[in-house]
């Protein structure tokens, strides 16, 4: 029996990509998790999910562990909000990371996404239709509010998303060369950030359909902004 775990981080930011994790285990190993202090990753300082990260990464190597990860990128992010929505966007990353995943054909399979649709089964029936010809038998896919905070591998998920997102995040500020805060727009060095980052064109960084962007380009430049043409949708880590 293999456990799969999904959970993303940076749904809400105004800067940066939206990463999704998918983490699969044997069933058996979750006690594991539970023994290293895995919560939802809100719940967790950053040395200590770096720990945690750096645990998982280890036992990957030696056991029967794996995980996936999807830096979905701002244009497609914008792109998703001019036609589909977020919920729907999610659903196409979630299912996408379980697809990455190198998961036997003949083993039992429970997926447990953390949903951020509003409609739990909706989230867990939009999933489970893209992933490609649902190749395990006698399986099951369900979604749960609050997923990462009482299900042990949806909260290891969300801890590697959480660590994949901030390093993005620091890679972004070694790019541009100053601080850019959290990426959300509550945050005052990321408006000072977004503003720097507005220039002639909006910085590829910048989700350019947030009301935050859209916003700072009009003070900065009294006019519409312009239309974002989308060129790459994913970036991908496996292992």
């Amino acid at each position: 029996m293999i456990e799969i775990g999904i959970d993303e981080a940076g749904r809400g930011p105004v800067i940066g990509p939206l990463v999704v994790c998918s983490v699969a285990m044997p069933r058996s190993d979750i006690k594991q998790l539970t023994e290293i202090g895995v919560k939802d990753s809100k719940d967790l300082s950053a040395k200590k999910r770096e720990e945690i990260k750096n645990w998982f990464l280890s036992n990957c190597e030696i056991k029967d562990w794996s995980f996936s990860l999807i830096y979905c990128l701002p244009e497609r992010i914008d792109s998703a909000v001019s036609n589909k929505g977020l919920n729907i966007l999610e659903t196409e990353l979630f299912a996408e990371s379980v697809n990455q995943l190198n998961v036997k054909t003949n083993t039992k399979v429970t997926i447990t996404c953390d949903a951020c649709d509003v409609d739990e089964q909706r989230f867990s029936r939009r999933v489970s239709q893209l992933i490609d010809g649902w190749p395990w038998k006698q399986s099951v896919l369900n979604s749960y509010h609050k997923a990462d905070e009482n299900y042990p591998i949806v909260g290891m998920a969300s801890i590697l998303a959480k660590q994949a997102r901030d390093d993005a995040i620091r890679a972004i500020e070694s790019e541009v060369g100053y601080p850019i805060g959290s990426g959300y727009p509550s945050d005052k060095k990321t408006i000072e950030a977004v503003r720097k980052m507005i220039g002639d064109k909006p910085h590829e960084q910048l989700r350019w359909s947030w009301s935050t962007v859209k916003r700072i380009w009009h003070e900065t430049h009294n006019s519409e902004l312009p239309n974002r043409a989308v060129k790459n949708g994913n970036q991908t880590t496996l292992f």
